[in-house]
């Protein structure tokens, strides 16, 4: 699932069944939901027959990248990468969308990129890469434990959410 998902020109039904022919209409209705894609598609006067456009330009980052998680559920792959594969998408969505990826990981390999740091947190092994080498390697626990890099990113991105989400309470009152 990459950052800049590529769909075809064609309608939402076909862009999630590409990932497999032979799926049911049940089986893409599960992928929908795990992939937080069913509200969006209900919304859709022609739903499952909507076409996306060349390239999905008919659909927000966000839905072509919930497309493209679908599209990896109806798929079942026993190796899965994750490019950047919520990174267009807003905060609940994202933690929406995430159980559906965490399930994904299960029975079988996933090698996930991300910067958002939450969304590798319950990663088996995760690896630190810095200026192009391997900085420090382990579970999100034992990586915040050894206080180096991981948990220096780690703090200030948590901090940064933590000052936007102060920030909007303050302008709210």
């Amino acid at each position: 699932v990459p950052q800049a998902t590529s769909l075809f020109n064609e309608t939402l039904r076909y862009n999630v069944r590409y990932g497999n022919q032979g799926a049911t209409d049940d089986d893409l209705d599960n992928v929908v939901k795990g992939a937080q894609l069913k509200s969006f598609m209900n919304s859709l006067p022609e739903g499952w027959e909507t076409m996306v456009g060349d390239r999905g330009m008919k659909l927000s980052g966000g839905e072509k990248q919930r497309t493209a998680i679908a599209r990896c559920l109806i798929k079942d792959p026993p190796f899965v990468i994750l490019d950047e594969a919520t990174s267009a998408l807003d905060t609940v969505t994202e933690n929406s969308v995430q159980e559906a990826l965490d399930s994904l990981g299960n029975d079988r390999t996933c090698l996930v990129i991300a910067h958002r740091l939450g969304t590798i947190r319950h990663a088996d092994n995760i690896v630190v890469i810095d200026g192009g080498i391997v900085a420090e390697q382990g579970t999100h626990d034992d990586l915040l434990a050894r206080d180096g890099k991981y948990a220096e990113l780690w703090n200030m991105q948590l901090h940064s959410t933590r000052d936007s989400t102060t920030s909007l309470s303050g302008m709210a009152e």
